[in-house]
């Protein structure tokens, strides 16, 4: 990540990462995993690629569903790459469990079983908040167990997202 740029949502501060072409992170102020003097350390500009994640995050929060998703680069493990891929695959306004998704994450890998633990590791050190939309997954009871941002904001975005669906 060499830029960032930062965007104003009704959750606070929210960080954008880039490598120039893709987004590479969007975080939000105190977030766990989140270094805003690390982020801080590439130069703040206006790129292409954070116009178009401004414009996502501006139809999200407006109540719509976004249409698109701007171009990602999300660098980890095969395995976390694995678990954010399937965590874009959820719904808008719906929410999946830990446990399903290791039971996906398994036969993705050919596996008769996956660790809920292990699939909740990776959902918990997704780059990209919100975008990639970590905040719906749940527990198995539909706790809301654990958000890098807060539970607080899990709760919020999961209720914003309740709210407008159908818009």
């Amino acid at each position: 990540m060499r830029y960032y740029d930062r965007y104003d949502s009704p959750l606070g501060e929210i960080w954008m990462g880039s490598d120039g072409e893709c987004l590479c992170g969007l975080w939000l102020t105190g977030q766990r995993n989140f270094d805003i003097g690390r982020a801080r350390t590439g130069q703040r500009i206006d790129l292409q690629i954070f116009r178009e994640t401004r414009q996502w995050l501006e139809l999200y929060f407006s109540g719509k569903a976004p249409d698109f998703t701007p171009k990602l680069s999300l660098s980890g493990t095969p395995f976390r790459l694995m678990v954010w891929k399937m965590l874009l695959e959820i719904p808008y306004g719906e929410t999946t469990t830990y446990g399903r998704l290791a039971e996906l994450a398994a036969k993705k890998c050919g596996r008769e079983r996956m660790s809920a633990q292990a699939v909740g590791g990776a959902v918990g050190n997704n780059p990209i908040s919100i975008i990639v939309p970590c905040h719906r997954v749940v527990g198995a009871d539909g706790s809301l167990t654990g958000y890098a941002g807060g539970v607080d904001k899990k709760a919020w975005l999961l209720e914003w997202e309740k709210k407008n669906a159908f818009k």
